[in-house]
């Protein structure tokens, strides 16, 4: 296998992957409307939505970049790692959110929809940032960036909660949690939230698989012949190489 295989083949599959992020939106949603209780606005605001759709949209970018054997832009790089920091954090929020209603005893249902949302993006995301080919380092100053949205997004959604009486999850509402439990958990997301992009910055930074795995022959060493097209695949090679030493 060729590396401007592997480019080809990574592309395709983040491609696919936006594909079936878009069908468990739509399935997911299509589920919720059959409850009484079901308002679109709520649906939109919970925060696993919005980093899906959000994720979306950087499969569907980074997908075509890599099919085409490019590299990540530095500052799309910045934006990939964030979402994908999101996807995660909201995967790992979840599954602690369904450990806990099976040790209070509470039934919590959730479709595939639900699960795909969750669960296997949240896993494949981690792997293809792992794996996949056209990594650009993410510089660490840009840690911080991470932070925004979601400090956004939960005092948007404890103002809208005061008004509707509603709130997306267990941590944020007053009359489930007390203060100090209140803060005690933000803070705790909070720092998944940071520990996760510090992992998703720091593998940036590490040899790229497919190089590791394509690795030249020493100097000195007469080695294969290159197959053909290998001219394209060694340039994006250099070219990671070189922006991971910078």
């Amino acid at each position: 296998m060729t590396t401007s295989l592997d480019f080809r083949i990574s592309g395709l599959l983040r491609l696919v992957a936006a594909a079936v992020a878009v069908a468990a939106l739509i399935a997911n949603f299509q589920y919720v409307l059959g409850f009484s209780t079901f308002a679109t606005v709520n649906y939109f605001s919970y925060f696993t939505q919005q980093s899906a759709m959000a994720n979306v949209a950087v499969l569907a970018v980074s997908g075509v970049l890599t099919f085409r054997g490019r590299l990540d832009p530095r500052w799309f790089a910045v934006v990939h790692a964030i979402v994908t920091t999101y996807v995660i954090v909201s995967g790992i929020v979840f599954g602690v959110i369904v450990t806990q209603s099976a040790a209070h005893h509470y039934s919590l249902a959730f479709p595939t929809s639900s699960q795909v949302l969750h669960f296997w993006l949240s896993g494949y995301v981690l792997l293809d940032w792992v794996l996949a080919p056209g990594r650009t380092p993410v510089r660490w100053r840009t840690l911080w960036l991470v932070l925004p949205f979601p400090l956004v997004w939960g005092f948007f959604t404890l103002e809208r909660g005061r008004d509707v009486r509603w709130y997306p999850y267990f941590f944020l509402d007053p009359a489930q949690v007390s203060p100090e439990q209140f803060r005690l958990y933000n803070a705790i997301v909070l720092v998944i939230f940071l520990a996760v992009a510090s992992a998703l910055i720091g593998l940036s930074h590490a040899r790229p698989w497919h190089l590791t795995r394509h690795r030249r022959p020493g100097a000195g060493t007469p080695g294969p012949a290159a197959p053909q097209g290998a001219g394209v695949a060694d340039g994006v090679g250099d070219a990671v190489a070189g922006t991971t030493s910078r």
